[in-house]
C-alpha cells in the first residue's frame, strides 16, 4: 500500500510539473495512510524530479521522518493536516499554483458562480479562501471554514488546493479547476461570463445524485 502511494505521489508530481501547473518547487502533494500516518512531499524539492524514496513519512503530529532526518516536510504541512481533520473522508490532497486559476484570484474574480457544466457536476461550487501567507499556519486557518464542504478551493494569490478520494482524484479535480480558470479569464477576454441558470444547476446536480 505505501509503496503504490509513493509512487502515484511521484507521478502525481511529474504530471504536474509537465503540465505546467507548478514551477520550480511550487506546490506539494499528500496521503494518508490506513494507522494516520502522511505521505507528503519534501520541502524545497521539485515535483517533478522526485522519486518514490524522497517522501516523508509522518506520524500524527510528528514534524519530521525518523527515516529521512536532513529532509524537512513541505512547508505547507498545517494546510495539509487541517484539511485531513475537516475531512475524514478525504485519502489525498493536492496544492499547486495553478496558473489560470491563480490569475483568477489575483485579477479579484471568483469561480463560485455556475458557469461550466462539468465543473458543476465535478466540484460544485469553487469558494476562494482568503489571502494567507504562505508556508504559514495562516494558511490553515484560511481553508478550516471552506474544506470541509468544498473539495476544492482556490487559494487567493497561491494556486488552488484539492482533496480526493486517491492521489489521482484530486489531481484530477485541480485539473478540471484550472481548465475551468481559463475558460472563464478567456469569456471575460471576449466580452462577458454567462452563468448557468438555477434550473439548470438543478438539473446538474440531480444528475450528479445519480451518479452519471
Amino acid at each position: 500500500m505505501e509503496a503504490l502511494l509513493r509512487q502515484h505521489i511521484v507521478a502525481v508530481g511529474r504530471r504536474l510539473y509537465a503540465r505546467s501547473l507548478v514551477a520550480a518547487t511550487d506546490g506539494n502533494v499528500s496521503a494518508r495512510l490506513e494507522d494516520e500516518q502522511l505521505l507528503v512531499t519534501p520541502a524545497g524539492s521539485c515535483l517533478g524530479e522526485l522519486e518514490p524514496n524522497d517522501l516523508l513519512c509522518l506520524a500524527p503530529a510528528a514534524e519530521s521522518d525518523p527515516a529521512l532526518p536532513h529532509a524537512r516536510p513541505t512547508s505547507e504541512l498545517a494546510m495539509h493536516r487541517c484539511a485531513y481533520a475537516q475531512r475524514p473522508d478525504a485519502a489525498a490532497i493536492v496544492h499547486a499554483h495553478l496558473p489560470h486559476a491563480t490569475a483568477i484570484t489575483v485579477a479579484g474574480l471568483s469561480l463560485e458562480a455556475p458557469v461550466l457544466p462539468e465543473l458543476v457536476v465535478m466540484l460544485g461550487t469553487v469558494p476562494t479562501a482568503p489571502y494567507a501567507t504562505p508556508s504559514t499556519a495562516e494558511g490553515a486557518r484560511a481553508i478550516e471554514a471552506l474544506i470541509g464542504t468544498h473539495d476544492a478551493i482556490l487559494l487567493d494569490r497561491h494556486g488552488a488546493l484539492a482533496v480526493g478520494t486517491s492521489v489521482w482524484d484530486a489531481y484530477r479535480k485541480l485539473e478540471k479547476l484550472e481548465h475551468a480558470a481559463q475558460v472563464v479569464l478567456a469569456a471575460r477576454a471576449a466580452g462577458r461570463v454567462r452563468t448557468l441558470s438555477p434550473a439548470q444547476v438543478a438539473r446538474l446536480e440531480a444528475l450528479k445524485a445519480q451518479g452519471a
